[in-house]
């Protein structure tokens, strides 16, 4: 599966209700259409990478470059996915208080598709763990969605703002992993990222695991320390000796860190629930981002075991690379087709159903749609 990034500025307003309706229609047609050449899971596998994704969002005719292209895409497959059994996958959560419907859609999504909810939670739970505290880079979590189709096809796709930049990022996660859990990150490079998930932080990972066995009381004097190296102010590393070097260019995760109420609860909570691998860091108690950030700290500073700073990000793609089908949204690259839509909708909707009913012909056109969607989608047969 490929990767690719593209900018997704913040945009205010709606879309139309009729345009909704239009949207709805034409993405159920092309999900029953990829189902029924490939499957769900193939569907949810294409989701996974965000080039097809954002495709998929431009062939409706949503923006190319909005941070609704999230928010609206995920919103008319999930109502199309919940109306339409047939298509056997779901969209579950959403935009802000949905998020927080997955562990009751999760239920639903068990007796519907047999896939267990309670796998379905934990993969919602670390995909949010990972792009809110493994992985910090500017933005906070608002839109949080599920798509499932079996238990080897589960897709979270996030997206975050940066208010002060006025920007937008999509993370697709489809590993439940706590190294390189990402298909794909959609935004623009950051220069300030702290990613423990990285490939390059194994080694800061395994002394996480080490660090929180030393217990609650001692990573709390750790902390200090290296606040104190932070602040240039002496401290015990001076009398041995051992004082490292000032960093020449400083690491994210270079500025003390408080030491308040809510990181000493963090870390009791963290001791208490204690760490047995680097990937209980996806679902244990205690990991807040203030706690990885001074887990962080405390290991290059005192114990010289960086953690990367990579952004796990691709390079810009040209949004005009994008196929547009019945127009934008927004006019770009030009005005939005009703017509089209209505004509290209009508066209798929026959095939497939006379496909089901065994014309020949249909299933033939059908087979050839097979070895376009091919390549989008990355599967063999």
């Amino acid at each position: 599966m490929g990767v690719g990034v593209a900018d997704l500025p913040l945009h205010g307003g709606r879309v139309p209700l009729w345009m909704i309706r239009y949207m709805e229609r034409m993405a159920a047609a092309i999900a029953r259409a990829i189902v029924d050449v490939h499957g769900p899971e193939a569907l949810v596998r294409g989701l996974s990478d965000p080039v097809w994704f954002q495709a998929f969002n431009n062939v409706i005719g949503m923006d190319w470059d909005s941070s609704g292209s999230t928010t609206v895409l995920t919103a008319v497959l999930k109502r199309v996915s919940w109306e339409s059994e047939d298509l056997q996958f779901l969209v579950l959560g959403g935009k802000g208080g949905r998020m927080r419907l997955v562990p009751e859609e999760a239920r639903e999504a068990e007796r519907r598709l047999g896939v267990d909810a309670r796998l379905i939670e934990r993969f919602s739970r670390a995909a949010a763990r990972i792009d809110s505290a493994l992985l910090q880079d500017g933005y906070e979590v608002y839109h949080h969605a599920v798509f499932v189709a079996s238990e080897k096809a589960i897709v979270v796709v996030q997206q975050g703002m940066n208010a002060e930049r006025g920007m937008a990022r999509r993370y697709h996660v489809d590993r439940l992993a706590v190294e390189e859990p990402h298909s794909g990150v959609a935004g623009s490079p950051e220069n300030s990222v702290v990613n423990v998930t990285a490939r390059e932080s194994r080694d800061a990972r395994r002394f996480f695991v080490d660090l929180v066995g030393e217990g609650a009381r001692r990573l709390k004097k750790l902390i200090a320390e290296a606040n104190r190296l932070v602040e240039g102010r002496p401290t015990l590393l001076d009398f041995t000796g051992n004082r490292p070097n000032k960093p020449l260019e400083k690491p994210a995760y270079y500025r003390p860190v408080k030491i308040d109420s809510r990181l000493e609860k963090a870390l009791i909570e963290l001791e208490r629930h204690g760490l047995a691998s680097e990937e209980d860091l996806l679902d244990a108690p205690g990991v807040t981002p203030k706690v990885v950030r001074a887990l962080a700290l405390v290991a290059d500073l005192i114990y010289s075991i960086p953690t990367s700073t990579r952004d796990p990000v691709t390079a810009p793609l040209n949004p005009f690379a994008y196929a547009y089908a019945v127009g934008g949204k927004d006019g770009v690259p030009y005005k939005y087709s009703r017509e089209t839509v209505e004509r290209v909708t009508l066209t798929l909707e026959e095939a497939i159903e006379a496909a089901r009913l065994g014309d020949r012909e249909k299933i033939r056109a059908l087979k050839r749609l097979r070895s376009l969607l091919r390549s989008y989608l990355g599967v063999e047969g």
